[in-house]
C-alpha cells in the first residue's frame, strides 16, 4: 500500500500522483544526503509541476514523507511523534527543491530549528529541469560567536561526499559532550527563563532577576535567561518566530526540559509554544503556585493553594483529543450527555465551591480567635512586606522562636502569631504574614483573602523593607500599591528598613530621614530596642492587661 503524499495536490494528474508515490520506493545510500539519480528525478518532477517538492529521509535512507508545495514554498507536515534517533535530533533530513531563488531562506532555517532536523538541504532546479547546486545547513552544538547554524559549501549532487552519517554522528556526540553534567540522582528541572516585554530592558532584567530567585526557591536549576523587547507582543508565540527558534536551539544545546516565561501566558500561547518546542512550558503564575504548593503546611494553606491552582486551570481546559469529545453514553447515560471537557469543568467548579465553604469555616474560627484577643486587650502588630525581606527572622528574634527562615522567596507561607512584651510592659501579638510580590496573580490574591484578613484587624502594620536590595524602591511601591488595593492604607503603618548591617551608616541615616522610617538588622538584637519603643508609641492605649502570673508565664526576648 502506497504512503500518503502530503501538501497541496489540487490540479495534479493521476499520472503525476503515481510518479510522486513511486518516490517512496526509492532508497538513498545512508552515507549520502541524496543520490544523483533521485535528485534528477526530483528536479524533473518539480520543474514539470512548477512546484517545490520535498523529501524527508531517515538515517537508513528510506523516504518517510513526500511533500508537494507551491512555487515558492513547501509546508512540512506534523512529525512531532516521529523520532528515529535517541539523541536530540529527530533523525530526518529534509531535501527540497527551489525554483525561484538559490540558497536556504529564513523559512528553511526555522524548519531546521523547530523540527530539529539532521540537515536542511535546498536543491536548485535549472530551467531545463536538471539539478543545480544543493545548499545545506545543520544546527551547531554550541552557539559559538552567537552562530546557530553551520552552512556547508554548495555542491552538485554528484559531488556530495559520502560522509553524511559520520557528520551527524559527530554532531550528536558533540551535543552530548557539551551537555552540562548532572549529579547522580538529580531530578531538578533544568530551565531557561524568558522575558518578552514592551518595557525597558532594565525593567525586564530586574523582573527576570526576581524570576530567577523564584525558580531557585522552587528547586529549579536555571541554565540561561533570555530577554526580548518588542514593540508589540506576538499573540501566538509571545516572541517572534526567529527568537523562538534561537530559544529552541539554546534549549537543545543546554539539555533544558522546561521554559519559564516571566509574563502570564494565555492558554493558546502556552499550547502553541509547547507544540513547537516540545518542551514543558509554564509562566510566572504557575511557578508561584508551585512554590506555594511546596510551602503550604496547614490545612488552610493547602486549601488556598488548591483553590488558586483550580482557578488557574479552569480556563485552560480544552478539547485536546477524541476522549474529550465523546459523550458519556452507556446504560444510565443515554441522551445528549456531557463531554468529558464539560464534566471536568463542572467537577472543578464543584471542588472550588467545597473548598470555599471549608475556607469560610476556617475564617470564622479566625474571627473567634481575633475576638478573644480583643477581649484580652492585646494589640496586634502585623509584619508585612515583600517576600524574602526577613519577616520571619525578625519574628524569631523578637520572640525567641525557631520558625523556618530561609533565604528563599515565599519560604514562609502560613501565618504565625507570637506574643512579645513591649518596653512599656504591654503584651502585643506579632503576626508574620505571607510575603507580597509585584504583579501578584489575581487567583492567588483572591485565594489568600482569608489569610490576609489578619491584616484588617491589626492595630499597626510593620512594613519591613530589605535595604540591601538594589530594587527596594520598586518593592516599596509594589507592597504599598497592594495596601491601597486591599484598603489597608487606612491602618497605621510604619516603614522599617532591615539588613542595615549590609549598608554604610551614612546610607542608613539618609534612608531613615527620606522615608520617615526605623532601621534595624534582624540578626543584631542591639538594633531592635528603638523599633520596639516606636511600636509602643504608635499602638493605641491598652484597654486592659493580663495578670502578672500570665505575664510571667510568657516567653519573650529581652533587649
Amino acid at each position: 500500500m502506497s504512503k500518503t503524499i502530503h501538501g497541496n495536490l489540487s490540479g495534479l494528474k493521476p499520472s503525476q500522483l503515481r510518479r510522486l508515490e513511486r518516490l517512496y520506493r526509492r532508497r538513498v545510500p545512508p552515507s549520502k544526503v541524496i543520490s544523483h539519480e533521485l535528485s534528477k528525478e526530483l528536479t524533473a518532477l518539480s520543474a514539470e509541476l512548477n512546484r517545490q517538492l520535498g523529501l524527508l529521509i531517515n538515517r537508513r535512507g528510506e523516504i518517510e514523507f513526500v511533500i508537494v508545495g507551491d512555487h515558492g514554498r513547501i509546508v512540512i507536515p506534523a512529525i512531532t511523534r516521529y523520532r528515529e534517533s535517541s539523541g536530540r535530533l529527530r533523525g530526518l533530513r529534509c531535501v527540497h527543491t527551489h525554483l525561484s531563488h538559490e540558497g536556504l531562506d529564513q523559512d528553511d532555517l526555522l524548519d531546521l530549528a523547530f523540527l530539529r532536523l539532521d540537515l536542511m538541504a535546498a536543491l536548485m532546479v535549472k530551467e531545463d529541469g536538471f539539478p543545480g547546486k544543493i545548499y545545506m545547513a545543520h544546527l551547531l552544538p554550541s552557539g559559538r560567536n552567537g552562530e546557530l547554524y553551520a552552512f556547508l559549501d554548495p555542491q552538485y549532487p554528484w559531488e556530495l561526499p559520502e560522509n553524511f552519517l559520520e557528520t551527524i554522528t559527530s554532531l550528536e556526540d558533540e551535543l552530548e559532550r557539551l551537555r552540562p553534567a548532572k549529579e547522580v540522582g538529580d531530578k531538578a528541572d533544568r530551565a531557561i527563563l524568558i522575558s518578552v516585554t514592551t518595557r525597558s530592558k532594565a525593567e525586564a532584567e530586574e523582573s527576570l532577576a526576581e524570576l530567577t530567585e523564584l525558580a531557585r526557591s522552587a528547586g529549579v536549576t536555571v541554565l540561561d535567561t533570555v530577554v526580548q523587547r518588542r514593540q508589540k507582543i506576538d499573540p501566538r508565540f509571545l516572541m517572534g518566530k526567529g527568537k523562538l527558534s534561537e530559544l529552541l536551539i539554546r534549549a537543545m544545546q543546554l539539555s533544558a526540559n522546561l521554559l519559564i516565561f516571566d509574563q502570564e501566558l494565555t492558554p493558546s500561547q502556552m499550547r502553541s509554544i509547547t507544540e513547537v518546542t516540545e518542551l514543558r512550558v509554564i509562566d510566572r503564575t504557575q511557578l508561584i503556585l508551585d512554590i506555594f504548593a511546596q510551602r503550604a503546611k496547614t490545612r488552610e494553606g493547602k486549601i488556598q493553594v488548591e483553590m488558586a491552582q483550580l482557578r488557574y486551570l479552569l480556563p485552560r481546559l480544552r478539547s485536546r483529543d477524541d476522549a474529550f469529545s465523546r459523550l458519556t453514553g452507556g446504560i444510565g447515560g443515554r441522551g445528549p450527555g456531557e463531554t468529558k471537557l464539560e464534566i471536568d469543568r463542572r467537577r472543578i467548579k464543584d471542588r472550588i465551591a467545597r473548598l470555599e465553604r471549608e475556607l469560610k469555616s476556617i475564617s470564622s474560627q479566625r474571627k473567634l480567635r481575633r475576638k478573644r484577643r480583643k477581649r484580652e486587650g492585646l494589640p496586634v502588630v502585623a509584619i508585612v512586606g515583600y517576600t524574602n525581606v526577613g519577616k520571619t527572622t525578625l519574628l524569631n528574634r523578637l520572640t525567641g522562636s525557631d520558625l523556618l527562615a530561609e533565604d528563599k522567596l515565599f519560604a514562609t507561607l502560613d501565618p504565625t502569631s507570637r506574643r512579645v512584651r513591649l518596653p512599656d510592659g504591654r503584651i502585643a501579638i506579632f503576626t508574620d504574614t505571607v510575603g507580597f510580590i509585584r504583579d501578584l496573580p489575581k487567583d492567588l490574591e483572591r485565594a489568600f483573602r482569608a489569610t490576609l484578613e489578619e491584616l484588617y484587624e491589626a492595630d499597626l502594620l510593620l512594613h519591613l523593607i530589605d535595604a540591601s536590595n538594589p530594587y527596594f524602591e520598586d518593592q516599596i511601591e509594589a507592597v504599598e500599591r497592594i495596601f491601597e488595593e486591599m484598603g489597608l492604607d487606612r491602618l497605621p503603618w510604619l516603614r522599617v528598613f532591615n539588613k542595615i548591617d549590609l549598608l554604610e551608616p551614612g546610607e542608613v541615616e539618609v534612608l531613615k530621614r527620606r522615608y520617615q522610617a526605623e532601621a534595624i538588622s534582624a540578626l543584631k538584637p542591639e538594633t531592635l530596642p528603638p523599633l520596639l519603643e516606636k511600636i509602643s508609641y504608635l499602638l493605641p492605649p491598652a484597654k486592659g492587661q493580663e495578670s502578672l502570673s500570665e505575664l510571667q508565664s510568657l516567653e519573650f526576648q529581652r533587649f
